[in-house]
């Protein structure tokens, strides 16, 4: 019979004489007079045909559909945007990747609130999506679930399992030093990317579909599930059903979702080695709830947990041996309460406490580390500080060469990414240089680009241990090397970084977390008053908008 409510939002607009008109519309789509009753689900989904992360998600939404019919609900399915960062790298369309984010939780609240919805479940993949989906469950407060499509099966060339389309990238340089054939990176290109999901690597698309676990709105072991698995039908299926209760309980995700929920889901990312883009993507889910999450929150909760699952682009294994490790439970089990508040509750109303309980833990010691032996004290993410970020800047340490943890050098500016990739691949960078990239913040960009392309060919070109990156910018979840982004303020807002002269002594530290320049505050006083704002690049109407509404770096990057 399924779930019984007697009182729904959707109601609204199909009860009583003054909604004839709604309802003689609502039979035009073929729906009957008892389906009326039955509370209306909107299924969310941002597949379309241009996105490798996102091309299975119809067959998951026929699969939530199956779920929510059996117990006794209604569903729509309706679509929104999904941009894919792999194929907007290193040109103009990169910078309406983060902008998406704000316009995707717009989309998804113009219709839930516009036609009543009672319940949504979410279907997404990829970096932008899936944060933007988490931000509009916070926002509307409805039950709600998201179902993440799953990373796509690792492929091979000749033997070498690849992680996804970085490793192609960086190969350019090899190929241009004559290292490689075009041949070979011909057959690579081709051999990379072997099918659909989201890259297999713990980039941000999968760092953040993990990550809906913790949070409590995504099933317990969803996050790993491989896109092309039967498994992922089930978990698809399972979520159509546990939406129907959540709706009868009319349990919605502000009722479980606390700051503590936020600190676990830190704590797991940390454990993982999660992209640097959680910077942006956590303060911006978390202030959907209401709740505020500091930059000093990401140093406290990184300098004291371990270290546990090293997946590419930092280490050797894939997100098909963290799944077949046990997947994000596995992990969480062996934090444990040492680490993690397990009275928090799953989307499933139980507590952690409950779910682990169940969990044996890690099946592989080499792919999730045991407690014991972790793969470092410390987790990755460091947030730096001083006279070059006085508010912040974002680093991903476990991605960089130890040796390059200390550095100085002399400044090499530039005031786009375009720039400094031809100063690259022309030789005109020397070892020892810091490569300063500017005007890609939010506003600068407009849309703070990920600056990719940068990082891999300094990785592709041999620099990538000798020469280090700042930006105002922010990097892909698969960017290696020092590269420290998200300098704020940014170079639009006159921020320090818009004042570095090519030859400024750098000087990064990441042990004592410090980024600082050779330029004391008179000499910055005078510079700044000498300061011209540089014309900003035009990319149209939606751009402008964002450049004019955007927020802080530090608190999410979203629109005020």
């Amino acid at each position: 019979m399924g779930v019984q409510v007697k009182k729904l939002r959707s109601h609204e607009m199909t009860e009583g004489l003054v909604n004839a008109g709604n309802r003689t519309l609502m039979y035009a789509l073929g729906i009957d007079k008892e389906d009326m009753n039955k509370p209306f689900i909107g299924i969310i989904n941002s597949w379309n045909e241009f996105h490798p992360g996102h091309k299975n998600l119809r067959e998951l939404a026929e699969a939530v559909k199956q779920g929510v019919l059996a117990e006794g609900g209604q569903p729509f399915e309706m679509n929104t945007i999904s941009l894919c960062d792999g194929i907007t790298q290193g040109h103009k369309g990169m910078c309406f990747v983060l902008p998406s984010r704000d316009l995707i939780a717009d989309t998804i609240e113009v219709m839930v609130q516009g036609q009543r919805l009672d319940g949504m479940v979410m279907l997404a993949s990829c970096d932008k999506i899936v944060p933007a989906m988490a931000m509009a469950a916070g926002r509307l407060n409805i039950p709600a679930i998201i179902v993440t499509g799953g990373p796509m099966m690792p492929s091979y060339y000749k033997g070498r399992e690849f992680g996804g389309a970085w490793e192609v990238r960086e190969a350019a340089g090899k190929l241009s030093r004559g290292e490689i054939t075009a041949e070979d990176y011909d057959n690579m290109e081709k051999s990379v990317c072997g099918g659909i999901g989201s890259c297999p690597m713990m980039g941000t698309a999968n760092t953040m579909s993990c990550l809906m676990e913790p949070l409590g709105l995504a099933l317990p072991g969803c996050g790993t599930v491989h896109a092309t698995q039967a498994d992922k039908l089930r978990y698809a299926r399972n979520s159509g059903k546990l939406l129907m209760r959540l709706v009868e309980e009319n349990r919605r995700p502000r009722d479980y979702i606390t700051k503590e929920s936020f600190y676990n889901m830190m704590r797991v990312s940390a454990a993982i080695g999660g992209s640097t883009n959680t910077f942006l993507h956590i303060p911006a889910i978390a202030g959907s709830f209401g709740i505020g999450i500091e930059p000093e929150d990401f140093n406290r909760i990184g300098d004291t947990t371990p270290y546990l699952a090293c997946i590419k682009p930092s280490g050797t294994h894939t997100l098909w041996d963290l799944h077949q490790a046990g997947g994000i439970p596995a992990v969480m089990k062996e934090l444990g309460e040492q680490y993690l508040d397990l009275s928090q509750k799953a989307v499933n109303g139980k507590s952690w406490g409950e779910i682990l309980s169940a969990y044996s833990g890690s099946h592989n010691t080499e792919v999730i580390h045991t407690l014991k032996n972790p793969v470092a004290a410390q987790s990755g993410l460091a947030v730096l500080r001083g006279n070059l970020a006085p508010v912040g800047a974002g680093v991903k340490k476990t991605a960089c060469d130890k040796k390059m943890w200390i550095h100085s050098g002399p400044a090499r500016v530039f005031d786009s990414e375009i720039e400094a990739v031809e100063a690259v691949m022309n030789g005109k960078i020397q070892k020892g240089d810091v490569l300063v990239i500017r005007y890609e913040g939010p506003k600068g960009g407009p849309g703070m680009r990920e600056m990719q392309s940068a990082t891999t060919a300094l990785m592709g070109y041999g620099l990538g241990e000798s020469c280090a990156l700042v930006t105002d910018g922010r990097f892909s979840g698969a960017s290696r090397g020092p590269c420290i982004g998200y300098v704020a303020p940014e170079a639009a807002d006159c921020g320090p970084i818009a004042l570095v002269k090519d030859g400024d002594m750098i000087h990064i530290n990441l042990y004592e977390k410090s980024l600082t320049i050779d330029v004391d505050d008179e000499e910055f006083t005078r510079r700044r008053a000498a300061w011209k704002p540089k014309e900003l690049k035009a990319h149209g109407y939606y751009l402008e908008r964002y450049r004019k509404l955007v927020g802080s770096v530090w608190a999410g990057a979203v629109l005020q």
